[in-house]
């Protein structure tokens, strides 16, 4: 008999975790019943009373379903870690990021850019803007931003030219074919996120949920993980 799991995952290792859903489930029994979105949007899901048996999170929001007391006691495990990168369009020119002053000439010469909505929760897109206002730079940038819909790609928009300049982990710039990455943020304008799992206290499943953490936390798992550019734990 085939058990259902319900996990809620972040969309940032979406690629490396569909790549390898089938193999757990065909060798377990299990049917995975994924939810994707971003992290603070899964958080704010889960408070208003929804319930999964596996939360895949970003350190932040598996830290705030820790203080709800959401999570089981010794069953939260770091899986992989991204970077915030900055992509062009495949065969553009490659523009200089290589400083923070760098960054700021590029980025005003650019036609147009896309990063990820901050209202939208994405940590990627907070990020940015966050250095945008730090750089003293955010009212030129954003009259040019596209910010593609909530959990979308702001990748997306390079293929077809609407934009010259993409920001988003780099795993979900990664799933836009068509696309070049130009390379991490620079000096201390770097970011990186660290995505964890946890088993929900209330689950009837935990110790299938255990079970997925420890796969994702396998040799083969990294594999892959490794190459969706997420570096593993």
């Amino acid at each position: 008999m085939t058990v259902d799991l319900r996990v809620f995952s972040t969309i940032a290792i979406q690629p490396a975790v569909e790549d390898l859903a089938p193999h757990f489930e065909a060798a377990n029994g299990v049917r995975l019943a994924i939810t994707w979105n971003t992290a603070p949007a899964l958080v704010k899901r889960l408070q208003a009373g929804e319930a999964a048996d596996l939360l895949i999170l970003n350190r932040a929001g598996m830290d705030t379903m820790i203080r709800d007391g959401r999570v089981l006691a010794g069953a939260e495990m770091t899986l992989a870690s991204s970077a915030t990168a900055i992509a062009i369009r495949t065969g553009a020119p490659r523009p200089d990021i290589s400083t923070p002053d760098a960054l700021v000439r590029t980025l005003r010469a650019a036609r147009a850019i896309s990063y990820t909505d901050p209202a939208a929760g994405g940590a990627s897109g907070i990020h940015f803007s966050r250095l945008l206002d730090r750089l003293g730079i955010a009212a030129e940038i954003n009259a040019k931003t596209r910010f593609p819909p909530p959990a979308g790609l702001s990748a997306r928009f390079l293929p077809t030219g609407d934009v010259d300049l993409a920001v988003q982990q780099k795993p979900e710039l990664l799933q836009v074919p068509g696309i070049e990455i130009l390379g991490p943020l620079p000096g201390d304008l770097h970011m990186v996120t660290t995505f964890v799992a946890g088993v929900e206290v209330s689950s009837a499943k935990a110790e299938t949920a255990k079970g997925l953490i420890d796969f994702l936390r396998s040799a083969r798992a990294a594999d892959v993980f490794r190459a969706k550019g997420l570096d593993p734990a």
